[in-house]
């Protein structure tokens, strides 16, 4: 059973690998033995993260990815192939917030700004990718897109916060959920799974929510567990989209929100 698990001598890389999300996926990818390249704009935040993760005795690589420019994208991943001879994980973690807003505020510029990252950047890298693993003729790309992928959002829950769901997100998390039953649908036959992992509201980033507390005793009790997803409840799923024990599991949307898609 342990060695299903297992992602000894894989190469795993997670775009915005040093963020919330992408810290304790980078983490879990690891401690199962992988060898994860972080990656996201800032380098240097993403090489600081890898060496904390060096002197816990893992595997570790801190490198700048700009999603935004395609050059950075192919340099980035030949890099990668480079150094580490495959690529057999793509965890597309990385978001851009720019340009969030409602459908009455938003104007096309602020629109674009946000796609180039969350959709065109999402594909390019993947693509990249890809043209490393069809030669393998193995591979998992994760997606992690969010509950806002699975169900509307219930504007309700923000109560008089001011708080919102910007139409970018629910936008980019239903095209990632549908862009990944693509690859899987279409790369099976390469032996390539891409799967989605759909984290409901996480609780590190609650935290830095000062003075919403109507907000967040809502969603608690609308998620049937009573709480908000902590690092450790990512990490679990990564590591079994991420290794053979998922092996015969493609095109599939694994909601890890405490129930909150459930009622």
């Amino acid at each position: 059973m342990n060695s299903l698990f297992s992602l000894t001598g894989k190469v795993a890389i997670v775009t915005g690998g040093a963020g919330f999300f992408g810290t304790p996926i980078s983490l879990a990818l690891a401690e199962a033995g992988a060898q994860v390249v972080i990656a996201s704009r800032d380098g240097e935040k993403c090489r600081k993260f890898a060496e904390t993760l060096q002197e816990k005795g893992l595997l570790a690589e801190g490198m700048a990815l700009d999603l935004e420019e395609e050059t950075s994208i192919r340099q980035f991943v030949q890099a990668v192939k480079e150094q580490f001879g495959r690529i057999d994980v793509l965890v597309n973690n990385a978001v851009s917030r720019d340009g969030f807003q409602n459908l009455e505020d938003i104007d096309k510029a602020s629109w674009e700004k946000a796609q180039r990252i969350n959709s065109t950047g999402l594909v390019l890298i993947t693509q990249a990718v890809v043209e490393v693993m069809k030669p393998q003729r193995s591979g998992s790309i994760i997606n992690i897109s969010s509950i806002q992928g699975a169900v509307g959002p219930n504007f309700p829950v923000y109560g008089n916060t001011g708080m919102t769901s910007p139409v970018n997100y629910t936008y980019d998390k239903w095209g990632m959920v549908g862009f990944t039953k693509w690859l899987a649908n279409y790369y099976g036959k390469d032996n390539i799974r891409a799967n989605c992992i759909s984290p409901g509201g996480y609780g590190p980033g609650v935290a830095q929510m000062s003075g919403k507390d109507e907000f967040i005793e809502n969603y608690k009790r609308l998620t049937p567990l009573g709480r908000f997803a902590d690092d450790d409840d990512i990490k679990g799923p990564v590591v079994f989209m991420a290794s053979d024990a998922s092996a015969f599991v493609t095109g599939q949307n694994l909601l890890v929100d405490g129930g909150w898609t459930s009622w």
